[in-house]
């Protein structure tokens, strides 16, 4: 086994490569952007070194400087992690050149692989059955429009190199295709360094089966079986269980034969991921093999009871594999939901800021979780907005379901919008419950998932305001008359002289003020709501922001926590956003027009579709926007004028700024 390893990665895995790493008796050297100096991870290895600026090309994507550091501190291998240069064959061959052990496949595997082109060949030379579509390097847009033609639409534009759904493209039409080409090329390159792309036939409906392999040095593989990864959004898994429900025992036997034959046919060794999509008829059909350690892979973990690191590393180290497969064998039922910085409500886009409350279950055996983040750290527009995974297992499925709506409930975030409610949601529905799955479940059910907003519950504006009421109370006890607890300044109850005036609260939940009228009554007060007066009460709870209230004769406990602007009031699992006037703000006037279009988060302008004074149509591209690993397209919001673009290609924007000045045609 190595004494020392240095991790070429960031955020949770980092974090959870260390974690095996410190129980093996391994020590680790991490490696730091500006923007991680404070980071989980840093804090949590032997020692971390810096490598660059924030953005990953000057940092995580310097092989060369990784390199450095590990040739310096003398470590003996290097565990890429996932994402980065995880799949980066030169980089891995780069290490193997000077002595450094890349705790992965070997390069030629990598390359072979890490092309989708390639790997289709090689696949349907051993025999795998692949998805009927074009894998040439022909890239001539004439070309790839007659083999779109001879497929039949729609199409998959996938990236030929790397996954996590960056350059992928779903084309209903001959009309599109130009533009979703052009399109996904912009994103492979910006996310790969390789613009190449191939076309699949679109599977309507189909389910994403994956199979965990482990190969070693010394001709042996096996398979742990398989993860069901169908849903996603954007093309990127969001939820992901083990086993896949609804498997026949012979079906699983196949794939997993399916996946080790792949392995072998490119000299694999290592953990890998062979990924098929499995059609309504269970028909399978290979689409990738991700040369690394995957995101889901605890769900394996917890079904397995291995640790697929500690596997990586001593596979690394030259011993053989564990275990052989008659010694593998699954228990119980496992389900992770990955918890993302991001709006479903307005198609997922990435958010990033300060994380002002942060929350997760604990104390459960059957609850794991991967997080590479606490309280008081920044999401980054930098890096992928990953917050914290909830790996939940159970008995059987039913009971996963269930431990996982739980996990989630219990779940408490503050700061940039998050998916927390929507994986809640999806946990919750019938059909999930029922696995009716398939990668088409988000968009069928969205309404569902995505609901309108609904007025905060009356007993939501109670905890508020009396949450407020307290804080002032707190406030005047501070600034009281110090040394005279009996003085009319020390008082904080709202008693005057021959009256009881009170006060009142307000809070704007949505676009509705409410004002809710308090008077002090022994050590709680009289709220009037919209449906009458009210006694309340409260003691603080164990945890900051936490209450166990009392709300005419209704006891809940509850949690409210001050963030910029306003509060999160958490009750019953559900997270209530209000926000509070500002007294000293002035209101000031909005252009609500038009006449301005921002950039809705921090990011990198990569294309400039119009010029000033262009006529445009509502919904035209105008600017697209590459942010968080994704392109995100500014389109105009009615028919008129540029007035004049603000940013040209490759500057960088902040959320908020005008990026282009519009005139609404009248």
């Amino acid at each position: 086994m190595f004494d020392k390893i240095l991790i070429a990665n960031r955020g949770e895995i980092a974090c959870r490569v260390i974690r095996t790493a410190r129980r093996l008796g391994v020590r680790t050297t991490a490696v730091y952007s500006e923007a991680d100096a404070d980071s989980p991870h840093v804090r949590a290895a032997n020692e971390a070194y810096p490598i660059g600026p924030a953005p990953a090309a000057d940092s995580y994507l310097r092989g060369d400087l990784i390199i450095e550091v590990a040739r310096q501190v003398g470590a003996q291998a290097i565990h890429p992690g996932y994402g980065f240069l995880s799949e980066n064959a030169d980089f891995a061959q780069a290490c193997r050149d000077i002595g450094l052990v890349f705790i992965g496949p070997p390069a030629p595997a990598i390359r072979a692989m890490g092309s989708k082109t390639e790997a289709k060949q090689l696949m349907e030379q051993a025999g795998v059955p692949v998805v009927p579509g074009y894998h040439q390097d022909n890239l001539d847009l004439k070309v790839i429009t007659t083999k779109a033609r001879i497929i039949g639409y729609p199409v998959l534009i996938k990236a030929s190199a790397g996954g996590g759904g960056r350059g992928m493209r779903v084309v209903a039409s001959e009309l599109d295709l130009a533009e979703s080409i052009a399109s996904a090329r912009r994103e492979a390159q910006a996310a790969f360094g390789d613009d190449h792309i191939l076309l699949e036939k679109f599977i309507a409906r189909p389910r994403h089966i994956e199979v965990q392999i482990f190969a070693d040095g010394h001709g042996h593989v096996v398979h742990m079986f398989e993860r069901d990864c169908s849903i996603q959004r954007r093309h990127q898994k969001i939820i992901e269980e083990a086993p896949a429900p609804g498997l026949t025992e012979d079906l699983r036997q196949v794939m997993g034969a399916t996946a080790v034959a792949a392995a072998h046919a490119v000299g694999y060794v290592g953990a890998g991921t062979v990924e098929f999509i499995l059609d309504r008829d269970d028909n399978y059909y290979f689409i990738e093999m991700n040369t690394r350690l995957q995101v889901e892979h605890p769900v394996t973990e917890a079904i397995t009871g291995r640790d697929l690191v500690e596997w990586q590393l001593r596979i690394a180290a030259g011993e053989p594999l564990p275990r052989d497969q008659e010694q593998l064998t699954m228990e119980g039922h496992a389900i992770e939901a990955r918890i993302y910085a991001e709006d479903p409500s307005r198609d997922f886009l990435p958010s990033s800021g300060r994380l002002d409350h942060l929350r997760f279950p604990t104390g459960r055996p059957e609850l794991r979780v991967e997080t590479g983040v606490g309280l008081g750290d920044t999401v980054s527009p930098h890096y992928d907005p990953m917050i914290a995974k909830l790996v939940v297992w159970g008995v059987d499925r039913d009971a996963a379901v269930r431990g996982l709506r739980r996990a989630l409930a219990e779940t408490q975030i503050a700061g940039p919008a998050t998916n927390r409610a929507f994986l809640a949601a999806v946990a919750g529905h019938p059909s999930f419950a029922a696995a009716d799955c398939d990668t088409g479940f988000i968009d069928r059910h969205f309404d569902d998932l995505v609901p309108a907003p609904r007025p905060a519950p009356e007993l939501v504006v109670a905890l508020a305001a009396l949450h407020l009421l307290e804080s002032r109370k707190r406030q005047a006890a501070n600034t009281a008359q110090p040394g005279d607890p009996y003085s009319p300044w020390s008082l904080t109850g709202g008693w005057r002289l021959s009256d009881n005036s009170g006060e009142t609260v307000t809070v704007i939940d949505g676009n509705t003020e409410i004002t809710v009228p308090a008077r002090g009554d022994g050590d709680g007060y009289l709220l009037t709501l919209p449906d009458g007066e009210t006694r309340v009460s409260a003691r603080a709870g164990a945890e900051p922001g936490d209450l166990a209230a009392d709300l005419g004769g209704i006891r809940v406990a509850a949690t409210v926590i001050g963030v910029e602007g306003g509060l999160m009031v958490w009750l019953h699992g559900t997270g209530y956003h209000l926000r509070v006037p500002d007294p000293e703000a002035h209101s000031t006037v909005t252009d609500s027009a038009g006449g301005h279009l921002t950039a809705p988060m921090p990011g990198r302008i990569v294309q400039v579709l119009v010029e000033d004074g262009a006529e445009v149509t509502r919904g035209a591209a105008l600017i697209v926007l590459e942010a968080m690993k994704m392109e995100h397209t500014i389109a105009a919001p009615d028919a008129g004028t540029v007035v004049k673009v603000n940013y040209a290609v490759d500057e960088w924007v902040e959320e908020g700024v005008t990026l282009l000045d519009f005139t609404p045609r009248a």
